[in-house]
C-alpha cells in the first residue's frame, strides 16, 4: 500500500524557516534597544530639556538681563540611604544670564562607608531646557565615610533665551531639585527599598 501526499498537507519550507529568523532577530534586537534604552533617553533629555532635565555647559552666558528670576532648592534622600542631604539656602534671586554658586551638603549616617549618587530634575519641565549648569555632583559617585560631612557646589544660570519663548518668558520661579540614592551596582534596584536590612547588615 503506497503512501499518498494529499494536496492540503503542507511541509516545513523556505518561506517558514524565513519566519523563524525574523522573529528571532526582532527578539534580540529588543533585548539591545532595552539596554540602550536608558543612555539614550537620558541623552536625549539632556539635548532638548524634556522632563525638566537641565543643561550641562562649559562657559557662562555672555548676555545678562536686567530682569531677575527665582531659583528654589530642593533635596529629597531615596530609602536605602542613610544620609542627610539638603542645600545651604533654599532660595536665590538672580538676574537672567548671571552666573551663580550655591551648595548642598551631605552627611554620611551610618557606620559605615557608603557611596551615593545624584539625580535631579528642574520645574517647570519647559524651564529645564534654559536651565544651564556649568558645574555639578550629579551623576557622580560620591563616597562619604562614616559620619563624614562634604559640600557639593552647583554653578549655573538661566540662559536669556527664556524670555523669547510664550511659554517660559512668564516663569517666575524655577526649582532644582536633586534626589541621592544609595550606588551599589551588585544588588538590584528593587533591594534599595529595604532600608532596614541594609541597617541590618551594618
Amino acid at each position: 500500500m503506497t503512501e499518498q501526499n494529499h494536496p492540503n498537507e503542507q511541509k516545513p519550507g523556505r518561506g517558514q524557516m524565513g519566519i523563524v529568523v525574523v522573529c528571532c532577530a526582532f527578539v534580540v534586537g529588543m533585548v539591545g534597544m532595552s539596554y540602550a534604552a536608558v543612555p539614550l533617553y537620558k541623552a536625549f533629555c539632556q539635548a532638548t530639556g524634556y522632563g525638566g532635565t537641565t543643561q550641562r555647559v562649559e562657559q557662562a552666558s555672555d548676555r545678562i538681563l536686567e530682569q531677575t528670576i527665582n531659583v528654589r532648592f530642593d533635596s529629597n534622600v531615596a530609602p536605602g540611604l542613610d544620609w542627610s542631604f539638603k542645600p545651604d539656602q533654599r532660595q536665590v534671586k538672580l538676574r537672567i544670564g548671571e552666573t551663580t554658586q550655591i551648595s548642598y551638603t551631605a552627611t554620611n549616617n551610618s557606620g559605615t562607608a557608603v557611596t551615593g549618587q545624584a539625580t535631579y530634575n528642574v520645574t517647570p519641565q519647559a524651564a529645564g531646557a534654559y536651565f544651564n549648569k556649568i558645574q555639578c555632583f550629579c551623576f557622580t559617585e560620591t563616597t562619604l565615610q562614616p559620619g563624614e560631612t562634604l559640600d557639593m557646589p552647583v554653578v549655573f544660570f538661566v540662559d536669556p533665551a527664556i524670555v523669547d519663548e510664550a511659554e517660559t518668558r512668564d516663569i517666575g520661579t524655577i526649582t532644582l531639585s536633586y534626589t541621592f540614592y544609595a550606588h551599589e551596582t551588585e544588588k538590584p534596584v528593587a533591594a534599595l527599598a529595604e532600608p532596614v536590612q541594609e541597617k541590618d547588615s551594618l
